[in-house]
């Protein structure tokens, strides 16, 4: 699904460049629970914003379902992000003014979908926001605000969620929560979700875990969980090919 080649991203800081990636090659399937862990400086949100088309890379490829990214116009870019991207943040990006429903609605405004509230409605209870949708974010929890954020982000049916830092500003069994909707979207509807996170509990959450270091990818392996289900499948796949010989 997402295929980065030889990727890199340069800033220059007054006089200095600043390689936030480098030579950076990864390959994501539909579907895979992936965590970017890293240190702050590391370029995990760069890789971030450049796989969610919200920057762009110095230089390399990025093909998204064989798409060459970088070959397309701004507006294109800007159609995709909105059609197969949803996004949730630490710090929820919530608008003060608004209830919880008419935040949700918000993605579909601006792709003028007409049965705004309907979807809204249908993606506030999958996070579990149902009696709390005319609720104001003063009213909700960082809890229930992030589950609004998860519900903005999935309003839109997108194939693949960017979690950054998702659990920042929240407590620990908040944390538990919201990770566990995050796990539900690959498990039960075949989501692509990406998240990036310093911390290592977390990360333990996904399938996969990508280290980087200084714009470098330094480790890319799979949680223990993730082994084992592996190879139970495989088992699985050798008895029933043995069971049809």
């Amino acid at each position: 699904m997402i295929t980065l080649e030889n990727l890199s991203k340069t800033y220059l800081v007054g006089t200095q460049q600043i390689h936030a990636l480098d030579n950076v090659s990864l390959k994501i399937e539909r579907g895979e629970y992936v965590a970017i862990m890293g240190a702050s400086g590391s370029g995990k949100s760069t890789m971030m914003n450049v796989i969610g088309l919200l920057d762009r890379p110095t230089g390399g490829h990025y093909y998204f379902e064989g798409h060459d990214v970088g070959r397309m116009s701004d507006d294109a870019r800007t159609n995709l992000r909105s059609r197969e991207f949803g996004f949730v943040f630490q710090n929820f990006n919530l608008l003060p003014r608004m209830s919880a429903i008419e935040q949700v609605e918000l993605p579909l405004v601006y792709q003028n979908v007409h049965s705004r509230r309907k979807l809204a409605r249908e993606a506030l209870v999958r996070v579990g926001l149902r009696d709390r949708m005319d609720h104001k974010p003063t009213q909700l929890s960082g809890g229930q605000q992030q589950r609004v954020a998860i519900a903005r982000a999935l309003v839109v049916n997108p194939r693949v969620v960017l979690a950054d830092e998702p659990t920042g500003a929240l407590d620990t069994h908040t944390s538990q929560e919201v990770m566990e909707i995050l796990g539900g979207l690959v498990r039960d509807e075949g989501i692509t979700v990406i998240l990036v996170t310093h911390e290592a509990d977390i990360a333990a959450y996904a399938d996969r875990v990508v280290r980087m270091r200084d714009g470098h990818i330094v480790e890319d392996s799979l949680n223990a969980h993730a082994v084992v289900s592996n190879e139970n499948e495989a088992e699985n796949e050798v008895a029933e090919e043995a069971a049809t010989a």
